[in-house]
């Protein structure tokens, strides 16, 4: 298939599918013409590469996911190397969300201080 027709079934841009084989990541087949020729396999690791980056993962760390997803079967299969990656991965995103969730809490109570003072503030102008 044409890089037209992968941008439509991945849902990918023509323009990151083309950063993504300049980076290595998908590397379609030349037909005599010269266009690129992409395959079922060059699909199923675009739609890969767009999950795991929707999930937040940066493409030199997608990257190391590769050689799990050229394989058959599975889309993943057991990568010992790449699992410790992502048990650290796991771990930086826990302390995010857990920083998130001190920062949401702060802000949620100096809100509601300030629409009580807010409203204290009317309460005594309307007096």
């Amino acid at each position: 298939m044409q890089i037209g027709e992968l941008s439509k079934r991945t849902g990918v841009s023509v323009r990151m599918l083309r950063y993504y084989e300049q980076e290595n990541l998908i590397r379609p087949a030349r037909r005599a013409s010269g266009y690129r020729d992409y395959d079922d396999d060059d699909e199923r690791i675009v739609n890969a590469i767009r999950v795991l980056s929707e999930a937040g993962l940066k493409l030199d760390f997608i990257r190391r996911f590769l050689p799990c997803l050229r394989s058959d079967g599975p889309i993943l299969h057991p990568c010992p190397d790449l699992m410790a990656a992502m048990r650290q991965e796991m771990r930086t995103l826990d302390e995010q969300i857990e920083k998130y969730r001190k920062s949401r809490k702060m802000l949620g109570g100096y809100y509601r201080e300030m629409s009580e003072n807010a409203q204290a503030d009317r309460s005594r102008n309307d007096e």
